[in-house]
């Protein structure tokens, strides 16, 4: 039985089955070999014929333009960054004006369109720009039309990507390029967060996009590093797919590199705010300030203030590192260094002054004080206290009226000619003549006019870099202006401090030198710096500024420069005022204030209390008041209190906060967010009520400083657009 059940071989009755699998196998083969051969032919044999189809299917190569780098201060404040900016034009020389076609006649459609026409576009022109009326409008674009210019501005000012894109919408100008003839030019603006602030040291970009796609530095750090912090441009081609064209990126543009400069925002804001402040009270020409970091170099600080119009000053030229001016008395301080050094002197030796008047090979030096009747017998030290042209002029002439070469040498070796590389293009460099340089002029009354501050030419930071020297124990260091390059957020490369001169005199003669720098702010030139609050240390210098090389009629230029706290050098500046109105022109009282003021100020921006040792204040508030906004923004600052809160279910990122001194916790409420009507905003920031409200299409005004404590249109009602809402704070 289990033998008839067994299944039966299959034996086929012919070979049928497989004649069926090799006819298959046979025209798939003869496919393939189709495929392959047509492959062939159109890889080689007509490679030509469909490259020009390939071609016909995309528009050329545009570039893409990259991201210039920005530029960050020492702790991550945004200082320049790059946005695009439009020129509008119409091309009134266009065939659409010129040569009209039978189905479209551009001219035409501008003068006689009601709906198109120049009435319209004048009337939405005039609403979004400003700068002309609806009938100025008019007839601008008539002169337009009649002159058949190819690029006739349609506004003069550049305008934002949105505007533009705003502008492309209006009546007649919607009809597109080639029915309108407007077109854009688009350039890259380099925009300040913090104004003015270091402006000139971060420097600027031309606007023009080059050739390339990438932008230009024009001055500072902008030009110094334009290599990395421009980029490299894509390239990016128009292609038709499927019917239609679609944007390809053939190549991916390359952002620039981002700086990362030394600047302290805090402490520029502070040197920018009282350089300003003097020179608006005195009234002067111009004025430099820079902050150096004493152990590491780094620049905390530089600014360059210009008298724009009376009253009004603005970031103008590097004077700080660009002019190569004669720097008065500060100088002083340098050849009485020499002299120590080489034990021409000693601080306690004493030198006639007389009644401030000294002839010397038939020219008249002078003393601050000759119509006081001049300081009489002085010591080498009360000399640099007093400021004294004459008792420096006096040292140095006993010690090298036979061997000057000397004395240039000895200045050579306390570093006030060294080569510092500064990063800033076009920087100056600190010219001290030789004797025997036979390409400059020598002559008998150079050494002693040399000693106090004439007859070379320093630029301001070489000054300060001297200084900054004295207070880092004779260590010279290379002023820096750029902490590291980076890309992504991720160093590329990083910069340290440079050491210039190991050191620029003994421990001895360094120590006699800052006891001095000491005196004149306690005894002489240099009293209206002395601070209650910090001890400053540092010297007054005074010039006359020549012009044509008369000195007389051209004003003055006044410098302090010193470091503070003076135990503990932690940071040294210099201020150069030049040509003050009001006032009698002095280092100590002009400069020395300014130094003054922004030493107190940076020294209280940056003290430190431990607060858990404090005692507790009676009257202190447990609970802070907070303001509403933005959800996440209030959340991350509760929670870095350590202050509890309620959030009461909240759905919306907009919250309303209130205190509850009882349970010491913060109760959150939603703000209700509807389109079209008015948000309330009471109990909001400024900044969070005027996003929401703007975005609602609102003009905001606002009256006062704190929250918002009333608005002038009620939450709820429907928004009109544009209409202006009242907002005061308290």
């Amino acid at each position: 039985m289990a033998e008839e059940n067994e299944p039966k071989e299959i034996v086929p009755g012919n070979n049928r089955i497989l004649f069926c699998y090799f006819i298959v196998v046979l025209i798939l083969g003869l496919v393939a070999v189709a495929i392959l051969v047509r492959a062939f032919d159109t890889a080689f044999v007509e490679k030509d014929v469909w490259e020009k189809v390939a071609e016909k299917q995309k528009r050329p190569n545009r570039l893409v333009l990259p991201g210039r780098g920005n530029i960050y201060s020492s702790d991550g404040k945004l200082m320049a960054t790059s946005v695009p900016r439009y020129y509008l034009y119409i091309d009134f020389g266009a065939d659409c004006y010129v040569n009209p076609g039978k189905n479209w006649n551009s001219r035409d459609t501008l003068l006689y369109s009601k709906r198109n026409g120049l009435d319209s576009l004048s009337i939405y022109l005039s609403k979004k720009l400003r700068n002309r009326t609806p009938a100025s409008y008019r007839d601008y674009l008539t002169r337009g039309l009649k002159s058949k210019s190819r690029q006739f501005p349609l506004y003069e000012g550049k305008i934002s990507y949105s505007d533009y894109k705003e502008i492309r919408k209006y009546p007649f100008l919607r009809l597109g390029r080639y029915k309108s003839g407007l077109y854009a030019k688009e350039m890259v603006q380099r925009q300040k967060p913090f104004g003015t602030l270091a402006s000139r040291t971060i420097g600027d970009i031309y606007g023009e996009i080059e050739a390339g796609g990438t932008t230009k530095g024009k001055n500072g750090l902008e030009l110094q590093y334009d290599s990395l912090l421009r980029g490299q441009a894509g390239l990016s081609s128009v292609r038709r797919v499927g019917g239609g064209w679609t944007n390809v990126i053939e190549v991916d543009p390359v952002d620039g590199m981002d700086i990362r400069t030394t600047i302290d925002i805090n402490i520029q804001d502070i040197t920018e705010k009282c350089l300003v402040d003097k020179l608006k009270e005195i009234d002067a020409e111009s004025g430099t300030a820079v902050v150096m970091e004493v152990a590491t170099g780094e620049i905390k600080a530089i600014t360059n203030m210009g008298r724009i119009r009376e009253g009004v000053y603005g970031e103008t030229k590097n004077h700080a590192v660009a002019d190569e001016t004669e720097p008065g008395s500060t100088f002083k301080v340098a050849s009485i260094m020499v002299a120590l050094e080489d034990r021409v002197c000693t601080p306690n030796d004493t030198v006639d002054v007389g009644n401030g008047i000294y002839m010397y090979k038939g020219a008249r030096m002078t003393d601050h004080n000759m119509n006081k009747g001049g300081y009489g017998r002085i010591s080498v030290a009360q000399s640099i206290w007093y400021s004294s042209n004459i008792g420096v002029a006096k040292t140095i002439l006993k010690g090298y009226s036979n061997n000057p070469t000397k004395f240039v040498e000895g200045l050579y070796r306390v570093g006030m000619n060294a080569d510092l590389r500064l990063e800033i293009p076009g920087a100056g460099r600190a010219k001290i003549r030789r004797p025997d340089d036979s390409t400059r002029y020598w002559s008998k009354t150079t050494l002693p006019w040399m000693s106090f501050g004439y007859e070379t030419q320093i630029p301001p930071i070489y000054t300060l870099t001297f200084f900054n020297a004295i207070a880092n124990d004779g260590k010279m260091m290379r002023p820096m202006f750029t902490k590291e390059i980076m890309r992504n957020g991720k160093t590329v490369e990083s910069f340290s401090p440079e050491v210039v001169k190991s050191s620029i005199c003994s421990s001895r003669t360094l120590g006699l030198i800052r006891e001095m720098l000491v005196d004149v702010v306690e005894k002489g030139t240099g009293k209206a710096v002395h601070s209650d609050i910090i001890q400053i240390a540092g010297k007054t210098g005074t010039a006359q500024i020549a012009s044509g090389g008369v000195y007389r009629t051209s004003g003055h230029q006044v410098s302090f420069c010193g470091y503070f706290p003076a135990d503990q050098p932690k940071y040294s500046a210099i201020v150069v005022i030049r040509r003050p109105r009001i006032g009698y022109p002095s280092g100590g009282t002009m400069s020395g204030g300014v130094v003054k003021a922004i030493a107190e100020k940076v020294y209280a921006s940056h003290m430190s209390f431990n607060i858990r040792s404090m005692e507790a204040d009676s009257l202190a508030v447990k609970i802070p008041s907070v303001k509403g906004g933005d959800l996440k923004a209030v959340e991350d600052v509760l929670d870095e209190l350590d202050i509890k809160t309620d959030t009461d279910s909240l759905e919306t990122k907009w919250v309303l906060a209130s205190a509850d001194e009882k349970d010491n916790i913060v109760k959150l409420k939603d703000v209700t967010i509807r389109e079209g009507l008015v948000p309330r905003v009471t109990g909001m920031g400024a900044r969070d009520a005027v996003y929401l409200l703007e975005n609602a299409g609102l003009k905001v005004s606002l009256s006062g400083v704190g929250r918002v404590v009333s608005q002038s249109i009620q939450p709820g009602q429907r928004v009109v657009k544009g209409q202006t809402i009242l907002l005061t704070l308290r």
